[in-house]
């Protein structure tokens, strides 16, 4: 099981947090870090200092660490043209030495869109077929050749498709809890399925679909990586257990119901439950960025007993 690291910047940090962050994060032993793609906080939190952009962070980090791979959950299709996209990726890529993946969404939170004056399409879901399409189809384009695509709402012509990522595939990540069209995409582009946020049954039920859909589409259902999203709150005892929900905001039953709490005993057995599934990689995510001893703690008493 791969342990990675996902935060959630909008709800407040710097570059040099998540910095921070991300060098713990190498230095511990986990796999990655990701982060969400998000301008706007969520809830009470008040987001100061404010939003920092996911690829010009990674590009940052890209730069700063050596080992972890990096990438985002997700980055929002509304926010950027597939093309743009496509060329900052690679460059990340490029700088990286060839350590990050592509987790791309529809977007879908219209507050964020309204506060910074980015259109908020309805044909979302749409646009991001087409988007992965375009993409894909950029990076695997051979050089010297071009790319073109007549879509419903992107057009491309004669495109050098440059730069090319350092990696010979980028892998993508596609995720969510839609019946029909999620898995459908997945078997077709995704070279991981994500859920986020979802009980063990809930997994098995979508990867199920997953599976399915890959089977459908002429694809080994194995191809794909399988993976889950969860918030983590683990302490040595009760006490520290409650102490680092109250510090989120979150209630200990209701994280230990919907996440991954409790002592590490009780994580590493409900980690246990998601890997029956199928699941091969979990995204922890990670609330509080300032309490470096909370990754610490997972690396050597929840990491150790999984490998």
């Amino acid at each position: 099981m791969d342990l990675r690291i996902f935060t959630e910047p909008q709800q407040g940090a710097s570059y040099d947090t998540l910095l921070t962050v991300a060098k713990a994060t190498e230095d511990l032993g986990f796999d990655a870090f990701f982060r969400s793609d998000h301008y706007l906080s969520m809830g009470s939190s008040d987001g100061l200092p404010g939003p920092t952009d996911a690829w010009i962070t990674l590009a940052g980090l890209a730069r700063e660490t050596k080992r972890i791979r990096l990438g985002t959950l997700m980055t929002a299709g509304t926010f950027r043209l597939p093309g743009v996209l496509a060329i900052q990726v690679a460059q990340v890529d490029q700088m990286s030495g060839g350590r990050v993946e592509l987790g791309l969404g529809a977007g879908w939170f219209e507050e964020e869109h309204k506060a910074y004056g980015i259109p908020f399409p309805k044909e979302k879901f749409a646009r991001l077929e087409e988007q992965l399409a375009i993409v894909t189809g950029l990076w695997a384009t051979e050089v010297g050749k071009t790319f073109s695509y007549d879509g419903t709402h992107y057009q491309l012509s004669g495109s050098p498709a440059l730069p090319k990522p350092a990696q010979q595939k980028i892998p993508v990540l596609i995720g969510g809890h839609g019946a029909t069209r999620t898995p459908r995409l997945a078997a077709q582009y995704a070279d991981e399925f994500n859920l986020p946020f979802a009980s063990i049954e809930d997994t098995e039920r979508q990867f199920g679909r997953v599976r399915a859909a890959a089977e459908k589409a002429g694809r080994a259902p194995g191809d794909l990586v399988y993976s889950n999203a969860l918030v983590v709150c683990v302490g040595k005892d009760d006490t520290e257990v409650a102490r680092r929900a109250a510090a989120i905001g979150r209630e200990v039953d209701e994280l230990k119901a919907n996440g991954l709490a409790g002592s590490p005993a009780e994580v590493v057995d409900k980690i246990g439950r998601y890997a029956a599934t199928g699941s091969s990689r979990l995204y922890l995510q990670v609330l509080d960025l300032d309490d470096l001893d909370h990754l610490e703690l997972i690396s050597s008493q929840v990491s150790s007993q999984l490998s």
